[in-house]
């Protein structure tokens, strides 16, 4: 049963922070405002995954929304129509930061998409290792219609996940898909119905904290620092993790509980 860490996490006004065994699940707890982004919001995601990312017992992390009607509907509108030219680049950068630090905590993060999850709402989306998504869930950029584009990361995560045209498509349409289509052209891994997204979820996170601890890590890392090299830097990159590994103790293990046909006993060292 997932409870609340208090203990070991601090006291939440825009989260919650449930703790299951390896798994953490990170809940938008704005429900009023379908979990709008203010700067609150950003202060408690950036300190959150600052504290699971130091845990070592926390393998893989699920981000939803709390309630089926959003993920994220997105920015804070009011917060943006005071913005100038100043203050906006600010506040992009500033939830450019916190999506970065979610991308690269070093643990898997699963989004659970369970409705609408819109403009920066998708972008944190983006942000997450994978998603998956309610067939309720619609996902979109319409940052367009507001005289905006996207600002938390969006423009470059959604193209190298979806390609340049389709992403482009999006934007510059300002539509938002339903899950299915969301699906189809790549920008969520799976689509559930909604009273199985977070068992679906703990399942994926389940089969994943299973593995050795520094692997996924180094496996995220590969992936990320890889990312846009010439293929030849790329896998000096993947080489140097690869015999880091070669020297832990973890390495032996699963080895040697391959051998002996047995569960391996991570020690993540």
């Amino acid at each position: 049963m997932a409870t609340q860490d208090d203990t070991k996490y601090a006291q939440w006004t825009r989260l919650r922070v449930e703790r299951e065994g390896a798994i953490t699940t990170v809940t938008l707890n704005r429900p009023e405002v379908l979990h709008a982004l203010d700067a609150v919001m950003f202060d408690e995601l950036e300190r959150a995954f600052a504290e699971l990312a130091a845990d070592a017992s926390v393998r893989v992390i699920l981000l939803t929304g709390s309630g089926e009607r959003a993920f994220a509907a997105g920015a804070d509108i009011r917060a943006l129509a005071d913005t100038d030219s100043t203050s906006g680049r600010a506040a992009s950068e500033r939830g450019q930061k916190v999506f970065l630090q979610i991308e690269r905590c070093g643990k898997p993060v699963i989004a659970c998409v369970n409705g609408v999850a819109l403009g920066g709402g998708c972008e944190l989306a983006l942000a997450c290792t994978f998603r998956i998504a309610s067939e309720r869930a619609k996902l979109g950029l319409p940052e367009l219609k507001l005289g905006l584009i996207p600002g938390y990361g969006g423009t470059q995560r959604l193209p190298r996940l979806i390609g340049k045209s389709a992403a482009l498509r999006l934007m510059l349409t300002g539509v938002a898909v339903d899950a299915a289509e969301a699906l189809r052209i790549g920008l969520v891994d799976e689509v559930v119905p909604p009273n199985e997204l977070m068992a679906r979820g703990r399942a994926i996170g389940e089969s994943i904290a299973a593995m050795a601890p520094l692997a996924i890590s180094a496996a995220l890392q590969a992936v990320a620092r890889g990312e846009g090299l010439p293929i030849e830097d790329a896998m000096e990159v993947e080489a140097e993790l690869f015999g880091e590994l070669c020297g832990t103790a973890d390495k032996s293990e699963g080895l040697t509980a391959f051998l002996q046909k047995r569960a391996a006993k991570w020690s993540g060292a």
